[in-house]
């Protein structure tokens, strides 16, 4: 009869090689275990091996970026909803450094590369919703806005995550994210009201 995979175990040795990137030690098999109370079968056990592990910890990034995004409240502001969208992908990036490293490292395949394109394509709803609502105009296409959204939020996170730039420089995302919104159509001063109020970052 086979044994029931501890899902406690699994989520230890993510945690385990997270902590092991945090600290630059070389995430080998054994230095993995050390320490744990499993076994180097462990590895082969839960992810296959150490690619699998990889693949885990990819998707484990996506999973809390997803949660983390679905955190947020619609308003029935959209555009404000955008900004917040974004504000959350910094907060998750910043809050979990180590798996939002390896979460864009596509060397390693996605477990379940759907349920990661579904973070962008909540951002392309809430696009839609702007478009429907008159903020930006028809022509806006809500894939390529979300894109271009996403890459401000991504660009602004890796500088500040990996310590180029000190976590001030994240206000630069108010006039990056107006500067797009308006470009598609919506007024700059009632742009710069919605995103001011959906740009919050956790302490």
């Amino acid at each position: 009869m086979a044994r029931t995979k501890d899902p406690a175990v699994r989520a230890l040795l993510i945690e385990r090689a997270a902590q092991m990137l945090r600290t630059r030690e070389p995430v080998t098999l054994r230095a993995l275990v050390a320490g744990t109370g499993v076994s180097t079968m462990a590895v082969y056990t839960y992810f296959d091996g150490m690619e699998g592990l990889w693949r885990a910890m990819r998707q484990e990034g996506f999973q809390r970026l997803a949660a983390r995004l679905a955190e947020v409240p619609m308003s029935p502001d959209p555009v404000r909803d955008l900004a917040a969208l974004g504000a959350a992908y910094v907060d998750n990036a910043l809050h979990s450094p180590d798996l939002y490293r390896i979460m864009f490292d596509a060397e390693f395949a996605l477990e379940d590369a759907a349920a990661a394109d579904e973070t962008l394509h909540c951002l392309v709803r809430t696009g839609e919703r702007a478009k429907a609502a008159g903020r930006f105009r028809e022509d806006v296409d809500p894939l390529e806005l979300a894109t271009q959204s996403w890459a401000i939020g991504h660009g602004l996170a890796s500088l500040v995550a990996t310590g180029p730039l000190p976590r001030p420089a994240l206000a630069h995302a108010v006039p990056l994210l107006t500067a797009l919104f308006v470009s598609a159509g919506d007024s700059p001063a009632g742009c710069r009201r919605s995103v001011e109020l959906g740009w919050r970052l956790e302490e």
